[in-house]
């Protein structure tokens, strides 16, 4: 009796201390901001741009925007201040397309998913039946399957082209619809077919709810951005007058500048952080 008891005091102690002791620091890799500048790149369909390219062009146009200002206003600080403009404006409308791509890409993906379960169905190999969207599928994600297409000629190496073609695409549903060819073509399966057909009703299903979300979303993003803009708009129609230049090149114009500033890229964040729809993340980058 007394031997059990000391083993279950034992087995105590034991539990104890090992939901204290130290557990071992998981390791998260944290993509470069040059990773997430290229899949930005990718998402936005301009696969041929780098970011160096595009950090250039970011500095050239805040250049051009500086010195056309400068010679408007004859005032380094207001010419300062939308030099930052200018030169945030290439990421902006990187974005924007981006924003736009995503959409026509989740309005597409269901046909593409479709085609794919209907090829499978049909009794295609897999790599045919991927090859073919570039020919038969829709117009906005033809261009990353043909060039699928001429990889896998040129090389027969399925699963590289495969990555090509999802870092090309750099969607999360394209990484789903790859990942599952690609357990199909290894480990083969009877069940591509009934998984596609079901992503393909789920896709449909979450295009239209989140299409009206943005609908209804639309007019009130619009409505503060051009509140934000408005501002620096008049700054710009004030900088023509004498007077005003010569009181923005004052320390305390100088002030009302960079608070300004802050205070306008603080209510911009905060704005896109309260109107951001939930976005499902590349878990299978």
């Amino acid at each position: 009796m007394g031997v059990a008891l000391g083993l279950l005091l034992g087995v105590g102690l034991l539990l104890v201390w090992s939901s204290h002791a130290t557990r071992p620091a998981v390791v998260r890799t944290r993509r470069s901001s040059t990773d997430r500048t290229m899949e930005m790149l990718n998402q936005a369909g301009l696969t041929m741009v780098r970011p160096g390219q595009l950090w250039m062009l970011c500095a050239l146009t805040a250049v051009i925007g500086a010195a056309g200002v400068l010679a408007v206003s004859r005032s380094a600080v207001i010419a300062l201040a939308f030099a930052v403009f200018a030169g945030y404006s290439p990421i902006a409308w990187v974005r924007s397309r981006r924003r736009r791509r995503t959409a026509e890409l989740r309005d597409v993906w269901p046909d593409v998913v479709d085609n794919l379960a209907s090829a499978v169905r049909a009794g295609l190999a897999l790599p045919e039946a991927v090859a073919q969207i570039g020919q038969r599928g829709p117009v906005a994600v033809a261009e990353p399957f043909r060039r699928f297409a001429d990889d896998y000629r040129a090389s027969g190496r399925f699963s590289e082209c495969l990555d090509d073609l999802k870092s090309a695409l750099a969607d999360p549903v394209a990484d789903r619809v790859v990942e599952s060819l690609r357990v199909a073509r290894e480990v083969g399966g009877t069940d591509l077919g009934r998984v596609l057909r079901t992503l393909s009703q789920f896709l449909r299903e979450d295009a239209r709810t989140r299409a009206e979300l943005e609908t209804r979303q639309g007019w009130t993003v619009n409505a503060a951005r051009l509140a934000l803009a408005a501002p620096w708009v008049v700054l710009a129609l004030l900088s023509l007058r004498p007077e005003t230049v010569a009181a923005y090149n004052s320390p305390a114009g100088v002030l009302v500048l960079v608070v300004g500033g802050g205070v306008s890229f603080a209510a911009y964040r905060a704005m896109l952080r309260i109107a951001r729809l939930p976005v499902e993340e590349r878990v299978l980058r």
